[in-house]
């Protein structure tokens, strides 16, 4: 019984290697593999020749033109705040006022101090007139005459001093009336009224701060650096694109500004500095931001898509298709890219057919089919960011006094 269940076991597997060899061939045929000999379909594109704007990205931090902590100059109580926090000023605008009643009352008594003293010295004066006219007819001393002289002196010197005092008062009341010292955004308030404020308070009142025009301040790579000084100093104009959250969606555009002179040591970069108009104040001080400009421009290079790059054990290439609708592998020298775009320094010429899709499916003669994609709109990077007209900083609206 052992020997027929025995054969019966082989007929059995053999039937099962058969009908697994009759699928794979059969699989085979249907895929349409480059060794049956069929064409295979790809997608092309033409490799063309353009300038390529090589771009870096660069976390970056958005600080405002000018920023101010609002103090208050005299010591006393926050009697009124008047304004609304993130409200528009400008330069002089009523900000909050202090009880002004202490220095009232010292502007009233240097007054009074004043009229004493010029009192004193027009008697003083005439006395002194009196004095000279009985030294001619030699009727007084000298010596008196000469310490009636003095006593003028030492009066018209209080005088002197009470008007400093009267100044000195009516600045200090001048200085209970807290003005916004420039134009822009007020902040929220940092103390409210019936507090006592004063010079020494490191919080401040509020802070205002001018964010139109606004700067970036951001790092490149020290390899990077002489390309941007090189235009920087020739006085073109680097457009600088600061980006949020979304990479795909630009905040603003701006133009680079100035350089760092000297190189941080701890991270190999340079500071640069960009400006933006931020009419509509898309940027806010201490903002975190993302901030892309062509470190360089290569006016001339060939183009190809992203796409089309292959990574073999050689290092890269791209399938070409020859005049005789087959595949050929050829090694490049890869240069800049981006998302789409992907230079060639070497290895291909503008014109060549290159495959962006069904390249996995490919060998080196391999006969193909070939559709050529859509043109694809201009990427980002191959031209430049235009710089941004001047922009004038918008109006602020005045707060009432």
């Amino acid at each position: 019984m052992s020997k027929p269940t025995s054969r019966a076991g082989v007929v059995v597997l053999a039937i099962i290697v058969l009908v697994a060899l009759v699928w794979w061939v059969s699989h085979r045929r249907g895929a349409g593999s480059p060794d049956d000999g069929q064409a295979v379909p790809v997608t092309t594109a033409v490799a063309r020749q353009g300038s390529f704007a090589v771009s870096r990205s660069q976390p970056g931090t958005v600080t405002p033109a000018n920023s101010v902590l609002v103090r208050s100059r005299v010591d006393g109580e926050l009697t009124r705040v008047n304004f609304t926090g993130g409200q528009q000023v400008k330069q002089g605008d009523l900000l909050a006022e202090v009880d002004p009643r202490s220095f009232q009352a010292q502007l009233q008594l240097a007054n009074g101090d004043l009229a004493r003293s010029q009192s004193q010295l027009a008697n003083a004066q005439e006395t002194l007139k009196h004095y000279q006219a009985l030294l001619t007819q030699d009727s007084i001393s000298r010596q008196r005459v000469a310490d009636q002289q003095a006593l003028v002196n030492q009066y018209a010197g209080e005088v002197k001093s009470e008007q400093g005092r009267i100044g000195s008062a009516n600045l200090q009341l001048a200085s209970t009336r807290i003005t916004s010292p420039i134009s822009g955004t007020v902040g929220l308030r940092r103390v409210d009224p019936g507090n006592l404020v004063g010079p020494a308070d490191a919080r401040g009142i509020t802070v205002v701060t001018q964010s139109q025009p606004s700067k970036v301040q951001f790092a490149v790579s020290v390899q990077d650096a002489p390309h941007v000084l090189e235009r920087l100093r020739g006085g073109a104009c680097i457009p600088v694109t600061a980006y949020g959250d979304d990479p795909t969606q630009p905040l603003a555009t701006g133009r680079l500004l100035a350089a760092n002179n000297e190189v941080d040591p701890a991270t190999g970069t340079v500071k640069l500095e960009a400006q933006f108009a931020n009419a509509n104040n898309e940027l806010l001080p201490n903002q975190f931001v993302t901030a892309k400009l062509p470190v360089d421009v290569l006016a001339s290079a060939t183009l190809v898509p992203t796409a089309a790059i292959q990574q073999g054990a050689q290092g890269a290439f791209v399938y070409v298709i020859k005049s005789d609708k087959t595949a050929d592998a050829v090694p490049v020298v890869l240069g800049p890219a981006d998302a789409t775009t992907t230079v060639i320094r070497s290895g291909l010429s503008a014109g060549a057919q290159v495959v962006v899709e069904g390249a996995d499916r490919l060998r080196v003669g391999t006969s193909v089919t070939a559709t050529v994609a859509p043109e694809a709109p201009a990427a980002a990077s191959a031209t430049p960011v235009a710089c941004p007209a001047e922009v004038a900083p918008a109006a602020a609206s005045s707060v009432r006094p």
